[in-house]
């Protein structure tokens, strides 16, 4: 109990510290500024997403989005993978800064842990968030913890 209780703690302060605003902080948002400098490319982060039955029954899945939170720059988009297991998906915010969600995407792989890597396309600071969600076979949120592993 404790573990989980400081796992959230942390998750809120990385994104109230990173974020500069909690607005975006809940237990199912997070996110931060990726290559602040804006002059890698090539920038990777990636966060562990642990799925697990709080009471409302096992995970089926995990959905997730991603929104590019900066202002529009031509070519600049966000990206977003999940891997579980031997499986993956990906999703991109289709329109630079327009403050909108990519498309939804989901990962058949249960409880667990679910690796999400979030890049970009071309050298440029972007701000974004990610929405993540546990979800049980009849579609209600289950246990949801996050794990900030790298930003860089």
């Amino acid at each position: 109990m404790f573990g989980t209780f400081t796992k959230k703690i942390r998750a809120k302060l990385f994104c109230t510290m990173l974020l500069g605003y909690t607005g975006l902080c809940n237990a199912h948002d997070a996110g931060t500024v990726m290559d602040s400098s804006g002059t890698v490319a090539a920038f990777t982060g990636y966060a562990l997403v642990t799925c697990f039955d709080n009471g409302n029954g096992p995970a089926d899945h995990l959905l997730a989005s991603v929104k590019d939170l900066s202002r529009a720059q031509d070519g600049l988009l966000v990206n977003l993978q999940i891997i579980k297991g031997n499986r993956a998906i990906s999703t991109t915010d289709p329109v630079s800064g327009d403050a909108n969600f990519s498309p939804e995407v989901k990962i058949h792989g249960g409880n667990g842990t679910y690796l999400l890597l979030v890049n970009k396309t071309k050298a440029g600071a972007r701000s974004f968030a990610v929405s993540y969600h546990c979800i049980t076979a009849d579609n209600r949120h289950t246990g949801t913890d996050i794990e900030v592993q790298q930003f860089e």
